[in-house]
């Protein structure tokens, strides 16, 4: 029989990596920067033709500029934890599913316990 386990992804910081994340996050934070901007564009745009209750426009937009603003802030605190990581760091990347298989006479505690995969620079480089 065959069950699905969870694996977590783990990466070891390097000068390469954490180049390659800064600019993934920079690039994020400035995405928001220009997706807000839009908005508030957008918004002015809309409130000057009078076609829609602006109320409720309004509403709608603000929450979409709170939620490009909080997502910009993420950015920028994930660069500042970046900068304080030492290389040679694991960061939990992301989780994934794996296949098991079990029969009778298994160890369940060392069938479903967690397995990591540690990977360099894209290279798998352990599994734990």
């Amino acid at each position: 029989m065959q069950l699905i386990r969870t694996v977590v992804v783990k990466q070891v910081l390097t000068e390469a990596s954490k180049q390659k994340l800064l600019e993934k996050y920079f690039a994020g934070k400035l995405q928001m920067q220009k997706e807000y901007e839009q908005l508030q564009f957008e918004l002015k745009k809309l409130e000057k033709t009078k076609k829609y209750q602006t109320s409720a426009l309004k509403s709608h937009f603000e929450k979409e500029l709170k939620k490009r603003h909080d997502k910009e802030k993420l950015y920028e605190f994930q660069i500042e934890q970046l900068h304080m990581l030492p290389i040679g760091s694991e960061m939990k990347q992301k989780e994934v599913q794996s296949l098991v298989e079990v029969k009778v006479g298994d160890n369940w505690e060392e069938v479903m316990e967690k397995t990591t995969i540690i990977i360099k620079d894209g290279i798998i480089e352990e599994i734990r």
